[in-house]
This record gives C-alpha cells, sequence and structure tokens, in this order.
C-alpha cells in the first residue's frame, strides 16, 4: 500500500483513482499530477516503482496544500468570518446555511435532527 500525503491508498485501483483518496485532490488535480509525473492513466498503484511513488509524493509537496494543511487553512477561514462578525460568519456559528439557503423547510443536514417543539399537537 502506498502511502503519500499521510495517506494509505488503495493499491489495486488505477492511480487517477487512487489520488483522489487524499484530501485536496479532486479529478482535475489528479490528472494534471499525472500528466506531470508522466505516468500513463490506465496503470494501477501496485505496478509503479518506488521512484515513481516517490515523484508523486515530491510533487504534491512541492506543489498542492493537501491533508492537514488544507483542512487547516479552511477552519482559519472560518475562523477569521466568525470573528470579523460578517454575515457568513454568524451563520457559521449559528450552524445555518452560509450560502443563501431556504431554512423555513429543509436545511435539515446543516441544522441537525428536528426537534420537537411541546404543545404543538393540532
Amino acid at each position: 500500500m502506498a502511502r503519500i500525503a499521510g495517506v494509505n491508498i488503495p493499491t489495486n485501483k488505477r492511480v487517477l483513482i487512487a489520488l483522489q483518496y487524499i484530501h485536496g485532490i479532486g479529478p482535475k488535480k489528479a490528472q494534471e499530477i499525472i500528466e506531470k509525473v508522466n505516468i500513463a492513466p490506465q496503470r494501477r498503484v501496485n505496478e509503479l516503482t518506488d521512484a515513481e511513488v516517490l515523484h508523486i509524493r515530491e510533487v504534491i509537496d512541492r506543489d498542492y496544500i493537501v491533508e492537514g494543511d488544507l483542512r487547516r487553512e479552511v477552519a482559519m477561514n472560518i475562523k477569521r468570518l466568525m470573528d470579523l462578525g460578517c454575515y457568513r460568519g454568524l451563520r457559521h456559528r449559528r450552524s445555518l446555511p452560509v450560502r443563501g439557503q431556504r431554512t423555513h423547510t429543509n436545511a435539515r443536514t446543516r441544522k441537525g435532527p428536528a426537534k420537537p417543539i411541546a404543545g404543538k399537537k393540532k
């Protein structure tokens, strides 16, 4: 099992798909990495040599923000909005939808399970 950016990527999948197991790397960035390292897209992780895995690791470390650093950066951005007291920060603080979605109905993912209101039987 290859370990890149602190993540064990699956060995039996294609490199393009396996790289997407790393937080911060999606289909587009995985394609860019494969092109930089000159690996065929249909190759599987278990077919890679140690040198190729090392080269992939170096490219990711040098050119991309992934995993812990990315999570920390996102958390700091949210904390900054909350400290500013701007509208988006207030929405984050109250755990309500931030991007203008309705909350009268729906928004259950963000608000959590519905809480019953006492005395509202009829």
